[in-house]
């Protein structure tokens, strides 16, 4: 009998653009998820943002909240969890970004802790992020910066995916793999 393979899946788009929710419903096909939450309540909106996704989740998923070591909380993620959805990597991008202060060193060694765990995941993923690159030009060097390392991050991510979708208006489109079936 052999073991099977675990599947990434990852789901990009403007914002509010359904992401999050899309993430939910492919992930009500498993009986057994997590879902790691990598927000941080810095101000009033923020917290009112958690607050409205912790109650789309219900009781359904067991959350970690986790805003810097993601790929730990993905490896934490073995035995009985068959699916866990990561929200979002932006926004773990921008945690990892406001922590520079450790230095460049610091970034890489997140940044390439997870990719590697992305190599073997102990369990199927389905990660939300934003596409920022459609947008404007920033006007600061550290804003372009992000932008830059945002493409390279969902870059590396969609490779590693069997699935890729891009949200429009509340619609996935399947970029990548045959789309989930109901």
């Amino acid at each position: 009998m052999s073991e099977r393979m675990t599947t990434i899946t990852l789901i990009t788009g403007g914002a509010r653009s359904g992401k999050s929710a899309f993430a939910l419903e492919l992930a009500g096909a498993y009986s057994r998820k997590a879902f790691i939450a990598t927000a941080v309540a810095m101000d009033g909106e923020m917290e009112e943002r958690i607050r409205r996704h912790r109650q789309e989740r219900g009781d359904a998923f067991p959350t970690l909240e986790e805003p810097l070591r993601l790929a730990e909380a993905i490896s934490s993620c073995t035995g009985r969890t068959e699916v866990a959805v990561v929200d979002c990597l932006t926004v773990w991008l921008g945690n990892l970004y406001h922590q520079r202060r450790e230095g460049k060193a610091h970034f890489k060694k997140h940044m390439d802790n997870f990719l590697s765990v992305l190599d073997t995941p102990p369990c199927d993923l389905i990660m939300v992020t934003n596409e920022v690159g459609w947008s404007i030009v920033p006007e600061n060097h550290l804003a372009r910066r992000f932008r830059d390392e945002a493409g390279r991050l969902n870059r590396e991510v969609a490779q590693r995916s069997r699935h890729v979708y891009l949200m429009c208006c509340g619609i996935p489109l399947a970029l990548k793999g045959e789309p989930h079936r109901e």
